[in-house]
């Protein structure tokens, strides 16, 4: 699977072996991490790629990415899809960066690829969420064309759809 890049990032699609060793915090010889990379999100994903890996194999290309700077190759945090589509092709999807690249507009940068990515493989839908006092989440999937369409306690969930052409492709067009 090659990566996904965009004006300024890399998104490097993770191996098992990778998100292993994101795990105990050692890169690879080849990896090259930016100072307070990964933090414990970045850990928490790695670790439930692992264990999609684990329960029904390797979701490639519906799985985890690492976000990685175009300028110095550095991941600065990670993206991905929280498994395959289900039956109404719909996927879930997370995201995050170290502390110190947030407010530059990684994220978004970042999430419109991966969205990008999923419609042009068939996804009709993503989801997301995000918790309540997460402005700077809330306003990136937003930016990107997701709407909030729910909201619970202790979490806000958007999500974006796309409609299927009666020939069956996809419109050219994202659904309010």
């Amino acid at each position: 699977m090659d990566d996904l890049v965009t004006a300024r990032l890399v998104l490097h699609p993770m191996s098992p072996g990778e998100a292993e060793r994101l795990l105990v915090r050692e890169p690879d010889g080849g990896a090259r991490w930016a100072p307070g990379y990964p933090d414990e999100g970045d850990v928490a994903g790695a670790r439930r790629f692992l264990s999609v890996c684990a329960s029904t194999g390797d979701p490639q290309p519906f799985g985890a990415y690492e976000i990685r700077r175009r300028e110095d190759g550095r991941a600065i945090g990670g993206l991905g899809f929280h498994g395959p589509a289900d039956d109404d092709g719909s996927v879930t999807i997370g995201y995050g960066l170290i502390p110190s690249e947030q407010g530059k507009g990684y994220a978004s940068e970042a999430l419109r690829a991966l969205l990008a990515f999923a419609r042009a493989h068939g996804i009709t839908r993503v989801q997301g969420d995000t918790d309540h006092d997460n402005a700077a989440s809330q306003h990136v999937m937003t930016a990107v064309g997701m709407r909030l369409v729910a909201e619970d306690e202790r979490l806000k969930y958007y999500e974006i759809t796309w409609a299927e052409e009666p020939r069956g492709g996809l419109c050219g067009r994202l659904l309010p």
